[in-house]
């Protein structure tokens, strides 16, 4: 038992401290479910996902993509565009009154709102580099079932993430109850988005 429960107890916490950090994903999570907008599905889809990518990277596939520098090149500058593009949406949100309310976060479709946790999720190269190469090339120290322990242990951090992150986003509503709030968290994400867009082109320059 020993022999399993420490490998997964070693992936929870290392999935944990990269999937815990201020980021694209997450910051649309936190803003859907201070809205209380499409709760469920998104964090779902968030933590579905990353446990895609976690097993693609147990599995192997983490030196593969290793070695293809052009897959990254490419969905590095798409993923740079986007976030720019999010990032402006944003400040626009924040500097335009009609937006500053949980109502108007709620007015997103779960079709759009499912797009655009994708995009931010699948058009951001760290997440292959977080998920699939880190997290795959740490599993490799383990063997048989205790590698399938490991990945299992990171699944289980994303997934009490998301969730956690999406229903517990509540608990602010009193503090987002005022317009002022929404302003400065559409700036706090516009921030955000730009500089990891900006970190991106950086990194391929």
């Amino acid at each position: 038992m020993t022999e399993f429960l420490q490998p997964a107890v070693e992936g929870f916490f290392l999935g944990a401290s990269l999937i815990v950090a201020i980021g694209a994903q997450n910051a649309f999570v936190l803003r859907q479910g201070l809205a209380r907008s499409h709760v469920f599905p998104i964090a779902t889809f968030c933590f579905l996902a990353d446990a895609m990518l976690i097993a693609a990277g147990v599995g192997g596939l983490g030196a593969l993509v290793q070695g293809a520098p052009r897959v990254l090149f490419v969905v590095t500058l798409a993923g740079a565009a986007f976030l720019f593009v999010y990032g402006a949406m944003a400040l626009r949100r924040a500097f335009h009154a009609e937006a500053l309310s949980a109502s108007g976060a709620a007015e997103m479709r779960l079709g759009p709102a499912l797009a655009t946790v994708a995009a931010l999720t699948f058009l951001n190269p760290h997440v292959y580099l977080d998920t699939v190469v880190l997290l795959g090339s740490l599993s490799g120290r383990h063997a048989g079932t205790a590698r399938l322990a490991f990945g299992a242990g990171a699944m289980v951090a994303s997934c009490v993430w998301f969730y956690a992150l999406g229903y517990g986003a509540r608990l602010l509503a009193p503090v987002f109850a005022r317009p002022v709030a929404w302003r400065i968290l559409d700036v706090a994400i516009g921030v955000v988005m730009f500089s990891i867009a900006a970190s991106l082109v950086v990194s391929r320059s």
